[in-house]
């Protein structure tokens, strides 16, 4: 598989301001591809000779009363050509659905059998750039059923952006959780930007985007464009009238993003008024103008560093309920899975410092995920659903990580 990510990114601590420009740069251009780390013969280190026991992972258990199935199905844009690939056709995607299940999940049966983390394919890919002890993904537990029908009745929905060189995947956790308090979920493998995705047919599409390219500004505009209108070609399949990608009416539909995941959820809600409420996991403002602009709808900074120089051109220029919170002791990824999976996937072995600690951070990954997830609920039970949650009012001594960097609105 080419290498499409940084060799060595610069860890997203680095972001900060820097009176020498040109590391500047670089650190920037890290955080604004959403870098994450790859596995290299220089990066990394050798595996050990003697393999340890592989660990099975498992996802956190969701808390909502909702019992959750998934499926993923291919979704086609004819209306655009994909700029990536390497002959002209239309925009290909692949969307995975967690959704609130028709009736209580029964005990695990084999004809009603957990979902699978991913495909094989997909797994060996995610270990191979990532430096994962190989074989590690196969083992993941979740807590969805496979297919199943939805819970009948109108919903609201949740599309969710990937960061760059990541997979859907990797926020699986997250989306069982919000499914399980009512919302749909709809993450999209972004084509040719996630490090792998697996289509019906059998086709496996890997990532192809430039490692270093000349010009991370017209990359970054290119990349979010892209991911923005793949958004939209989501949001397009959920609401339409008849036959909704979903199997259900939905009424209202919010934005998740992780790392550059964030910016194209900001640059979607720009773009599309569909959208009425969007929160960015530690993703840099690049590639958008939002950071110039604000937005006119809710917005939540929910961020590993304390901050950056996007975050506060957008919060200067934000015009309706906004917040940005910091998660303390949090790493670049502990808003997805990767925390319960680096004891089984051997990271701390695996990636040297001080890389494992710039994207883990100190957080235990349990709290991690606690914190993390009662966040994303809390706000999109409330933009969404019409369910205040005290959760982002203020600082709270149930969630002493959380630190309020800046409020806007009641």
């Amino acid at each position: 598989m080419a290498g499409f990510l940084p060799r060595s990114p610069p860890p997203p601590r680095r972001y900060r301001c820097s009176p020498d420009a040109q590391s500047l740069t670089i650190a920037l251009a890290a955080l604004g591809s959403g870098a994450l780390p790859t596995a290299t013969a220089a990066a990394l280190p050798r595996s050990p000779a003697a393999t340890p026991p592989v660990t099975r992972a498992v996802l956190p258990r969701p808390t909502g009363r909702h019992s959750v199935s998934t499926r993923s199905l291919p979704l086609t844009d004819l209306g655009r050509t994909d700029p990536f690939a390497s002959r002209p056709g239309p925009r290909k995607l692949m969307v995975q659905l967690w959704y609130p299940a028709g009736s209580r999940a029964p005990s695990p049966h084999r004809r009603n059998p957990v979902a699978p983390y991913t495909d094989p394919g997909t797994a060996a890919a995610l270990e191979a750039d990532w430096g994962m002890r190989p074989g590690v993904l196969k083992g993941v537990g979740t807590h969805a059923r496979a297919g199943g029908r939805p819970a009948p009745g109108t919903r609201s929905a949740v599309v969710l952006s990937h960061g760059r060189g990541a997979s859907r995947i990797l926020t699986s956790g997250l989306a069982e959780e919000l499914a399980s308090h009512g919302h749909l979920v709809a993450a999209v493998d972004h084509t040719y930007d996630a490090a792998a995705v697996r289509f019906p047919d059998g086709r496996l599409g890997l990532g192809a985007l430039p490692a270093e390219p000349e010009d991370w500004d017209a990359q970054d505009r290119l990349e979010v464009a892209v991911r923005a209108a793949d958004l939209r070609c989501v949001a397009d399949a959920l609401c339409r009238r008849t036959r909704p990608l979903g199997g259900v009416p939905v009424h209202r539909v919010g934005l998740l993003g992780h790392s550059l995941g964030g910016a194209a959820a900001a640059e979607a809600m720009r773009t599309d008024r569909r959208f009425v409420a969007g929160l960015d996991l530690d993703g840099g403002l690049f590639g958008t103008t939002v950071a110039e602009t604000g937005l006119d709808r809710p917005f939540l900074l929910l961020t590993s560093s304390p901050d950056h120089e996007t975050w506060a051109r957008w919060r200067a220029h934000h015009r309706n309920w906004g917040r940005h919170v910091h998660l303390t002791g949090g790493g670049h990824l502990s808003a997805t899975d990767v925390p319960a999976l680096a004891a089984a996937a051997g990271l701390r072995e695996r990636w040297p410092e001080p890389l494992f600690s710039d994207y883990l951070g100190t957080i235990a990954p349990h709290r991690a995920a606690t914190v993390t997830r009662a966040c994303a609920t809390a706000f999109f039970d409330r933009f969404l659903l019409g369910l205040h949650r005290p959760l982002l009012d203020a600082p709270t001594h149930r969630y002493p990580e959380l630190r309020f960097l800046w409020t806007q609105g009641a």
